[in-house]
C-alpha cells in the first residue's frame, strides 16, 4: 500500500490511540462532551471559510450627477480613444451615437453584455470598469451648443513636439478598469458601435500598479520613479469640488480634461545621479518628500536656503514651477505607457498625463506656461500629444451622457 502524500488526512475504521486517550481523559466530564470532542477532531473537513469578494466582481455606478472615472479611484489599466465625426453626422445623428454608447457603457460597467455583444462571457467580470465621455470643440459645434472659452487646443509651448496621431479629436472615451481583458473587450464593443458615426483618430493605452500591489490611496509612480500626484485634492471634499466641477450651463456637474502624451527619455535619465534626480523634481525619489521635509505630504518650504545661501528647492525644480502662487490647481489622474523601443534605444516610454479642472484657461494653462519657461524635467521629457475635452455631467437611468448639451 503506497504511503500517503505529505499533508494528506489519514482515515481508518475503529478507534485510534489518540481517541482512546482522549476518551479516558474526558470520561469524568461526561459521555456527551467526549463524543462532541471526538466528532470535532475526526470530521473529514472543517467548515469552509467565507469566500473573499473577487475584485473582478467590483462595479462602479454608471449613472449619477457626475460621470464615473474622474473621482473614482484610478484603476490599473486605461485606454483613451479619440474619434473624428463623419462629415454627415448632424445633431440627430450625434444623439443616436451618444444613446448607443451610453447604453453600451451602462451595461458593460455593471458586468452585463452590451446589446449584440459577440463575446458576452467577457463582460461578466467588470473589475471596476468605468467609461468616461469627453467632447471636443468639433462635437460641441456640431451639436449647436455653446462651448466654454477654454475648449480649444492649448497654446503652443516651446517644449512641444506634437504629433497628430496623439492629438485633438471630436469625441473621447476614457475606458479604465482593473482587468486588461475587461478593458480590451469594452474598448472593442464601444469602437464597433461608434464606427458607423466616426473614424478612430488615436488610441493610447496606459497602466498603473496592478490591483492589490499597494495600499489604496498610495500616490502613483511614473517610470522615472517619481511619485506623481502628491498635491491632488481629495475626492469627496469641498476642495475637490471647487477644483474639478464646473458650475454653469450645460457643463454644470462636468469638468474640463487635458490629455498630454509626454515621452520620457529613460535612457538619458539613467545617466543622472540620485541627487540630480531629486533636485530636478524638488522631492526625494525614495518617498516623495519635498527636499525641505521628511514625509511625502510635508508642505515644501520654498524660502529655505542652504548654508551658502542657495535655495534648498532649486528655482528650476518641477514642484516649484508647478506650484506658482498656489492659485492654479488641478486633479491629476495619469497613466504610464511602455511600448516597443525603436532606433536602438532600450525604452519607448512615458506618461499619459491626464488632468481634470473646472477651467483649463485659469487653472492648467498658467501652470504649463511656467513649466515651459523653466523646468529642469524638460531635459528628459517632451510632449508629443495634446488634446482638450469638455466632460459633460453624468446622466440618469434612461438618459444619455451629453443630453444637457442638447437640452
Amino acid at each position: 500500500m503506497p504511503a500517503p502524500t505529505e499533508g494528506a488526512r489519514i482515515r481508518r475504521a475503529g478507534s485510534t490511540r489518540r481517541q482512546f486517550l482522549l476518551g479516558g481523559a474526558v470520561a469524568g466530564v461526561g459521555a456527551v462532551a467526549a463524543v462532541g470532542a471526538d466528532l470535532v477532531l475526526n470530521r473529514p473537513d472543517t467548515a469552509p471559510a467565507p469566500a473573499a469578494p473577487m475584485n473582478g466582481e467590483g462595479t462602479v455606478p454608471f449613472h449619477g450627477v457626475h460621470q464615473a472615472g474622474i473621482d473614482t479611484a484610478a484603476q490599473a489599466h486605461g485606454v483613451f480613444a479619440a474619434f473624428d465625426l463623419h462629415a454627415d453626422i448632424d445633431r440627430e445623428g450625434l444623439i443616436r451615437l451618444l444613446r448607443i454608447l451610453t447604453d453600451d457603457a451602462a451595461r458593460l460597467t455593471q458586468g452585463r453584455p452590451a446589446l449584440a455583444d459577440s463575446e458576452p462571457e467577457l463582460a461578466l467580470s467588470p473589475a471596476n470598469l468605468t467609461v468616461t465621455f469627453g467632447f471636443g470643440p468639433g462635437l460641441v459645434a456640431r451639436a449647436g451648443g455653446a462651448a466654454p472659452a477654454w475648449l480649444a487646443p492649448l497654446p503652443p509651448f516651446r517644449v512641444d513636439r506634437l504629433r497628430p496621431e496623439f492629438s485633438d479629436g471630436d469625441l473621447l472615451l476614457q475606458i479604465a478598469g482593473d482587468d486588461p481583458l475587461t478593458v480590451a473587450h469594452a474598448t472593442r464593443m464601444l469602437l464597433k458601435d461608434a464606427r458607423g458615426f466616426t473614424d478612430l483618430r488615436w488610441t493610447q493605452q496606459g497602466f498603473r500598479r496592478a490591483y492589490g500591489t499597494e495600499r489604496p490611496g498610495t500616490t502613483m509612480r511614473n517610470l522615472f520613479g517619481q511619485v506623481d500626484g502628491t498635491t491632488n485634492p481629495e475626492p469627496g471634499t469641498a476642495d475637490f469640488d471647487r477644483v474639478v466641477w464646473a458650475e454653469d450651463g450645460w457643463l454644470a456637474g462636468g469638468t474640463g480634461m487635458v490629455v498630454r502624451r509626454i515621452r520620457m527619455d529613460l535612457d538619458k535619465w539613467d545617466r543622472l545621479d540620485r541627487s540630480g534626480r531629486d533636485a530636478s523634481v524638488g522631492r526625494t525619489l525614495a518617498n516623495g518628500a519635498p527636499l525641505t521635509g521628511t514625509e511625502e505630504f510635508d508642505e515644501p518650504d520654498f524660502e529655505a536656503t542652504t548654508t551658502i545661501g542657495f535655495p534648498v528647492i532649486p528655482q528650476f525644480a518641477h514642484i516649484r514651477r508647478a506650484r506658482g502662487d498656489g492659485a492654479e490647481r488641478i486633479f491629476r489622474r495619469a497613466y504610464n505607457y511602455d511600448e516597443r523601443p525603436v532606433g536602438g534605444e532600450v525604452s519607448e516610454s512615458g506618461l499619459i498625463f491626464v488632468s481634470f479642472q473646472a477651467d483649463i484657461d485659469r487653472q492648467f494653462t498658467p501652470m504649463q506656461k511656467r513649466l515651459d519657461e523653466l523646468d529642469l524635467l524638460n531635459e528628459w521629457t517632451v510632449p508629443i500629444g495634446s488634446a482638450v475635452f469638455a466632460i459633460p455631467p453624468g446622466c440618469r437611468e434612461g438618459g444619455f451622457v451629453g443630453e444637457t448639451l442638447f437640452a
